[in-house]
């Protein structure tokens, strides 16, 4: 039996490729606005940050989630990353 395709995805900040798990996905809809994307199904642009305080810290500081889904990202986002990434 071969063994089960684990998904890859890389972190916009640091340039990883990472297991998918190790990643929070953070969407931009036009409906919802910017969203985490605790389910990793929700419609709209992503970009994965890697579960890690520091990269979370790194991408507010540069904007690179701004850049990347191309619409500004509300500080409320950055502390919900800070907040899941603490809490595990």
């Amino acid at each position: 039996m071969k063994p089960k395709k684990v998904p890859l995805r890389k972190c916009v900040v640091s340039r990883e490729q990472l297991p998918k798990g190790e990643l929070l996905r953070v969407v931009s809809n036009k409906e919802l606005g910017v969203k985490v994307d605790l389910s990793g199904k929700m419609n709209g642009r992503g970009a994965y940050v890697k579960k890690d305080a520091q990269v979370i810290k790194k991408a507010k500081k540069g904007n690179v989630l701004c850049k990347h889904l191309g619409v500004q990202v509300p500080d409320e986002v950055y502390e919900e990353l800070l907040d899941i990434v603490n809490h595990e």
